[in-house]
C-alpha cells in the first residue's frame, strides 16, 4: 500500500513538472480508457442480463464500439480487455479457436468504428 501511494505522489510530481500538453493527452488517454473500460463492463452486464442465444457477438462489437468511440485511450482499453477476455476463454473455457476468432471479428469490427447492429441477432429487445 505503501509503494503505491509514493508511485502516485512520484507521479504527481513528475507530472507538475512535465510540459502541459504532454499532461493534458496523458490525463485525456486515462480517461478515455477507464471510460472505456466502463463501456466494456456495461456491454458485459448487458450480456449477462438479456442471456438471450445468439447475442454474444453482438456484445462485443458493441462493447468495443462504445469504448473506442472515446478515443484512443477507449479503444486501448477495449483491445486490452478482449484479448484477455479470448486468451483466458480459449485456454480455460474451452470454447475453441473457432468461437474465439469469431469474438475477435466482432470486437475488431466494433473498435473500428462499424456498426455493431450487423452483430444484433433478430428479436433481440431495444433495450440493447
Amino acid at each position: 500500500m505503501r509503494l503505491c501511494v509514493c508511485l502516485v505522489l512520484l507521479s504527481f510530481i513528475l507530472c507538475a513538472s512535465a510540459d502541459v500538453p504532454f499532461l493534458t493527452r496523458s490525463a485525456h488517454f486515462v480517461r478515455d480508457a477507464v471510460g472505456g473500460a466502463r463501456d466494456m463492463l456495461r456491454a458485459y452486464q448487458d450480456m449477462r442480463e438479456a442471456n438471450y442465444k445468439g447475442a454474444d457477438k453482438y456484445f462485443h462489437a458493441r462493447g468495443n464500439y462504445d469504448a473506442a468511440q472515446r478515443g484512443p485511450g477507449g479503444a486501448w482499453a477495449a483491445k486490452v480487455i478482449s484479448d484477455a477476455r479470448e486468451m483466458w476463454q480459449s485456454s480455460v473455457s474451452g470454447r475453441g479457436a473457432e468461437d474465439t476468432r469469431a469474438d475477435q471479428e466482432a470486437n475488431l469490427w466494433g473498435r473500428s468504428g462499424k456498426d455493431p447492429n450487423h452483430f444484433r441477432p433478430k428479436g433481440l429487445p431495444s433495450k440493447y
